[in-house]
C-alpha cells in the first residue's frame, strides 16, 4: 500500500514502513516540503500498530545530498534537528538503506539511525567546512558517537568523501550490498527484527540512545530500574511470551 505526499513515496508492507525520498532531480535534497512530508509519514508510521519496522531511502541517485541550498539563508530555512531527533525517540527500529550520495545534512540525519544498509555506490561526505557553514543537525556529536572522534573530525575537517567500504569499515554503515539488492537487504532485515518482541525493542533502542545521551554509568541505572519494572508489573501476556521462547527452543536446547 502507498500513500501520496508531494516529495516522498510511503509503502507499508509485511510490517515494514518504508520512506522513499523523490526529488531525483535534485538528487533528493531536504527542502521544507520534504521536512513536512517525512514528518507526517513519521507520525503515520509510528501512529499504525501494524509497522513494527521504519526505513528511509532514496530514489534515482542519491539517498540524498542534504539540505536544499536553494532554501539556505532563507528566512524559511530550519536544520532539520527536531526531525533526525525523531528516528531516535520512536520506538520502532529506523533502518536507513543509502543509495548513491549521502552528504552533509543528509549524513546528519543518517546518524539518528538505529541501522544503516548501504548500498556498494553509496558514497559519505560532509561539506559544511568547505562553505563555512556551521551544523544545526548534531553531527558533531552523533558523527563522533559513531565512528570516533578521530573519524569524525577527519570527516569533518577534510570534506573529502568515504566509499560504502570504508564506511562499514569504521562503523558508519553496519552492512553493504551489491547494487539493486538493497530493498531486499532492507526487507530481510525488516523481516528479522519483526519475529522479536516489539515492546523489548522499544526499551533497549531508548536505553541504548539514552545511555549515549548520559553516560554509561547513568545508562546501567535506566536499564535496571527498567528491569525491575517489568519484575514488578509481570503480566500474563509476559509470561505466555517466555513459556512460548521456551517451547520453541525444546527443553534440552536453552
Amino acid at each position: 500500500m502507498s500513500a501520496a505526499y508531494e516529495t516522498i513515496l510511503l509503502e507499508k508492507e509485511s510490517g515494514l514502513g518504508l520512506i522513499r525520498f523523490n526529488r531525483p532531480k535534485a538528487l533528493n535534497a531536504i527542502n521544507l516540503q520534504m521536512l513536512n512530508d517525512v514528518d507526517a509519514a513519521l507520525t503515520d508510521l509510528e501512529t499504525d500498530s501494524s509497522i513494527r519496522v521504519i526505513a528511509i531511502t532514496g530514489t534515482g541517485r542519491a539517498f540524498s545530498a542534504g539540505r536544499d541550498l536553494k532554501e539556505i539563508g532563507a528566512e524559511s530555512h530550519v536544520s532539520g534537528a527536531d526531525l533526525w531527533s525523531r528516528l531516535e525517540t520512536i520506538e520502532k527500529p529506523a533502518i536507513a538503506g543509502v543509495n548513491g550520495l549521502c552528504y552533509t545534512g543528509a549524513l546528519s540525519m543518517l546518524a539518528c539511525f538505529d541501522i544503516v544498509l548501504a548500498s556498494e555506490d553509496a558514497t559519505f561526505a560532509d561539506t559544511h567546512a568547505k562553505y563555512g557553514m556551521l551544523h544545526g543537525g548534531g553531527s558533531t556529536q552523533r558523527l563522533r558517537n559513531l565512528v570516533g572522534p578521530q573519524w569524525a573530525k577527519q570527516m569533518l575537517f577534510t570534506c573529502e568523501p568515504i566509499d560504502a567500504h570504508e564506511a562499514e569499515r569504521i562503523g558508519l554503515v553496519t552492512q553493504v550490498v551489491a547494487p539493486g539488492e538493497l530493498d531486499a537487504a532492507i526487507r530481510t532485515l525488516a523481516d528479522k527484527i519483526a519475529r522479536n518482541d516489539a515492546f523489548a525493542i522499544g526499551v533497549m533502542k531508548r536505553l541504548v540512545n539514552d545511555g549515549l545521551k548520559w553516560g554509561s554509568a547513568i545508562g546501567f541505572e535506566f536499564e535496571a530500574r527498567e528491569y525491575r519494572k517489568q519484575r514488578r508489573e509481570e503480566t500474563e501476556d509476559l509470561r505466555a511470551r517466555t513459556g512460548s521462547f521456551f517451547n520453541e527452543q525444546g527443553e534440552n536446547n536453552v
